[in-house]
């Protein structure tokens, strides 16, 4: 997962990252940069907790589990068969890492998108900020059962792509700058099964700021 890692976050995530079967493979759960109540009443305490003690935690227990019997196994048979679950949990606790610090309250200027790079870049992309966050939720909202919509950097066109992820997959093709998990999971104790109504409200409480770092990062 150590390549995956590296495509996808920033460094601050990578050092949590080691090859399997090695002594500092052991990925733990990352702190929250703000409290479970912060993101209220966009995306409720309860829904955070569950979210990121129960849901984050099993993907960060599943990599321990995976990465641990990889590296004791000597079959390639089984290896191969180990490669599902590493890629689920592991895509788990990537795409879940990098959505914590895409997400900040409304007091610390969640949802606020200044003039800069990143406003530019949409503007030019796809017509406006609004048009983005329309064709974004559209998309988003059309994955059939779970998955992830993200807004991605093409590398090859230099420019800013709305992209889906089914199930726990990272974004692989793209540099990710920002991506807003579509799991039940994270929307339905308080949403209930309206995709719509959730992709609306967390536009709220989006890390601008965040995200023009990583398209920052991304075009150097």
């Amino acid at each position: 997962m150590l390549s995956v890692a590296r495509a996808t976050l920033r460094p601050a995530f990578v050092r949590a990252f080691a090859r399997p079967g090695s002594v500092a493979s052991v990925h733990t759960l990352p702190d929250l940069p703000y409290g479970y109540n912060a993101l209220e009443p966009h995306v409720s305490e309860q829904i955070m907790k569950l979210h990121h003690t129960k849901h984050h935690q099993a993907y960060v227990n599943g990599l321990n589990a995976a990465e641990k019997a990889y590296a004791k196994s000597t079959s390639t048979r089984d290896k191969i068969g180990l490669q599902s679950a590493l890629k689920f949990n592991g895509g788990g606790h990537i795409n879940h890492s990098l959505f914590w610090t895409n997400l900040s309250p409304v007091s610390k200027d969640g949802g606020k998108l200044t003039a800069g790079p990143l406003k530019q870049a949409l503007e030019r992309d796809f017509g406006s900020v609004e048009e983005f966050k329309t064709k974004f939720n559209a998309t988003t909202a059309a994955i059939q059962g779970s998955g992830w919509g993200w807004l991605g950097y093409n590398a090859t066109t230099q420019k800013l792509e709305i992209v889906t992820t089914a199930n726990q997959d990272p974004l692989i093709s793209h540099v990710p700058i920002l991506g807003v998990d579509i799991w039940e999971h994270a929307f339905y104790l308080q949403y209930l099964n309206v995709k719509a109504d959730y992709l609306n409200a967390i536009w709220n409480v989006i890390n601008f700021r965040e995200a023009e770092k990583r398209l920052l990062d991304a075009t150097k």
